[in-house]
């Protein structure tokens, strides 16, 4: 383990949390969650609304300085969090960081894993960059990949022997993974993978208490859009003109939902979508 992923001294339920029961359903007092793609949007979002719930948050990303006051708003709410500044796509300091994750608030376990990293680069193929195609299979696929085969062993511990006996795995992939567009060709390439992937795990796990569950947004008003090429960008402003898109808390506010139920409920896919989005 290396120094950046020293695991905290206490036990850290969020101050005035109280125990889980039967009664207590929606709380998360006692689990240790991780959310990749911390440092902004949805990410961000669904880290305050799991702290909330009473869960302790790893939250990994590149940009540190981020992270630290993501992690100073939690604490200021009441909740507890711990900063994992990683960057997905290094495998071998990614597998680190969730190994160390599962030790860091003293549970040895991971209850819940947020698979929330990802890059959306739109645009006609003839003219793509292949270097652009790389970053979206590393980051949305490769990384998603990595993160949970690394978290399977801690999830399952947490099946078996955690405060709610039950897991979850929560990957965040898009509409884009279930209708394909014109100019999203490696984008959905990537997305139809991530919900290939969950179904299949979901089966393999289902008897062990481990749900996976997927979670399809449509628009989103994230950073994601900065990351366009000028004229995508403008293309994809013109295609929404008029609708409120949705905004990273109402994605949160889905996922929350997932990882809340009772042990025999599972959520396996939600897709949400602005109200006016046709398509």
């Amino acid at each position: 383990m290396t120094e950046d992923f020293a695991p905290l001294e206490q036990d850290a339920a969020p101050a005035g949390a109280h125990a889980a029961s039967s009664g207590s359903a929606r709380r998360l007092d006692g689990t240790t969650a991780v959310v990749t793609g911390a440092s902004s949007g949805i990410g961000a979002a669904t880290a305050k609304a799991l702290a909330a719930r009473g869960a302790a948050v790893v939250v990994m990303a590149r940009r540190a300085d981020r992270l630290e006051r993501l992690v100073k708003e939690i604490g200021a709410d009441g909740g507890a969090a711990y900063p994992m500044p990683v960057d997905v796509t290094d495998a071998d300091r990614l597998r680190e960081a969730v190994d160390a994750a599962a030790g860091t608030f003293g549970h040895d376990r991971i209850d819940i894993l947020v698979n929330n990293a990802g890059i959306m680069l739109l645009g006609p193929a003839a003219d793509a960059s292949l270097d652009d195609w790389r970053r979206m299979v590393d980051l949305n696929l490769t990384a998603l990949l990595t993160a949970t085969h690394a978290a399977l062993p801690h999830l399952l511990r947490a099946a078996e022997s955690g405060p709610r006996q039950v897991a979850d795995l929560v990957n965040v992939s898009s509409i884009a993974g279930r209708v394909a567009r014109l100019g999203s060709n490696v984008y959905n390439a990537t997305k139809f993978g991530v919900g290939a992937f969950s179904e299949s795990l979901r089966q393999e796990f289902a008897g062990r208490h481990l749900r996976v569950g997927l979670v399809e947004p449509g628009a989103v008003d994230t950073e994601l859009r900065d990351h366009l090429r000028p004229e995508v960008r403008e293309a994809q402003v013109r295609r929404f003109a008029g609708v409120k898109v949705l905004e990273a808390q109402d994605v949160a506010d889905a996922i929350e939902y997932m990882v809340t139920r009772p042990q025999h409920v599972a959520i396996n896919e939600l897709m949400l979508r602005p109200t006016a989005q046709e398509g």
